[in-house]
Order: structure tokens, then sequence, then C-alpha cells
């Protein structure tokens, strides 16, 4: 697949089947990520790989935070609720927590360190996609909320950019219609 077809073909996957990845598949998508353009190569990504019982981290992850935010957490309404958000954390085999690492190095632009994750983001889910995979970048308040960094083990300088939901595609690719590029283009010629 060409990378031209690869971007205009590339769909978010959000139902994946629950048959395990084979881990050299992840990795190539790892390495696609690190492969990302990134100033005075400071490498500014963090990769948390969370397959099997390893999800059991971001449900307990996911509860906490809805935890913090229940008024009242005794009632059976609330344990639906927390079981609800713990579940979450199974809806693909394999979930990549994708977080920005700023370096220390004394020129390096932080706004740049998130943007070099950005792309790797996005190298990963092309990657996913070339390789037969499915996925789905999520993020949501819960990606943000201090309780998720904690668990995570995520120091106060590494900030979660979101997860990759990774399997095989349950689901037809659905085109999403995008505006010309030329209704966001400007052109200076002279």
């Amino acid at each position: 697949m060409n990378i031209i077809e690869a971007i205009k073909s590339r769909r978010s996957i959000g139902r994946v089947k629950p048959d395990p990845v084979d881990r050299a598949l992840i990795e190539q998508m790892l390495e696609a990520g690190t492969r990302a353009p990134n100033h005075y190569l400071t490498e500014p990504w963090k990769f948390i790989v969370m397959t099997g019982e390893g999800r059991k981290l971001l449900g307990r992850a996911y509860a906490e935070v809805a935890k913090a935010e229940l008024k009242e957490t005794d009632s059976e309404e609330s344990a639906n609720v927390l079981k609800k958000e713990e579940a979450k954390a199974y809806r693909a085999p394999v979930v990549i927590a994708v977080a920005a690492s700023p370096s220390d190095h004394p020129n390096a632009i932080e706004l740049e360190e998130y943007g070099a994750v950005y792309a790797a983001i996005q190298n990963m889910l092309l990657a996913a996609h070339a390789l037969g995979l499915g996925a789905m970048w999520r993020t949501g308040k819960p990606a943000y909320h201090p309780k998720m960094k904690e668990i995570l083990g995520l120091n106060e300088r590494e900030t979660l950019l979101g997860f990759l939901y990774v399997g095989y595609p349950d689901m037809e690719k659905a085109e999403t219609p995008r505006n010309h590029f030329s209704t966001r283009t400007t052109w200076i010629d002279s």
C-alpha cells in the first residue's frame, strides 16, 4: 500500500475482534511511531502497551477517575458506573497509552515535543492500517485526569495524549467526508 493510499483509506475502527494480536505487529506499530519527526532527536514519546490481564491497570484507572467524580460511591448505581468505566479497558485486545515526555534539551520547545508525539500517533495509526489492523485513538476527560496519570506511572512533566485501541477489525470502514483542502488553504505566490 503506498502512503497516499494509506492516508486516504485509513479510518478509525471502533469495534475490533477480541482475538490476540501478534506482538510483532504491535512492535512494528511502535517502530513506526519512533520514526516521527522530532527536533534535536529528543524522541519525546512514551508508550505503555497493555494486553491480556495487563489491561486491568487501565480498567482500574478508568474506575478511579470515575470514582473521583462521583458524589456518592456506595450505591448500586455507582457500582454500575464504575463497572462500565472499568470495562472500557477491554474494548480491544491491545491498548497503547501514548504520552509526551518532554526532554531537557536546552533548545527543545515543549509545544514541538507534543507535536512530535502527535506525529508518532499518526504514524502508528497508519502502520496499523497497513498491517491489516483496526485502530482507534481515544481520549476524553478521563485521559487527562490526574488519577489516570498517577496510575499509569507518568511523572509530573509527562502528559498522556491518548490511547490507541488496536485489534483486528470487526466492522466495515465508514467513509468519512472531508472538506476539500482549498476551503482551508491560502496560497501566497508573490
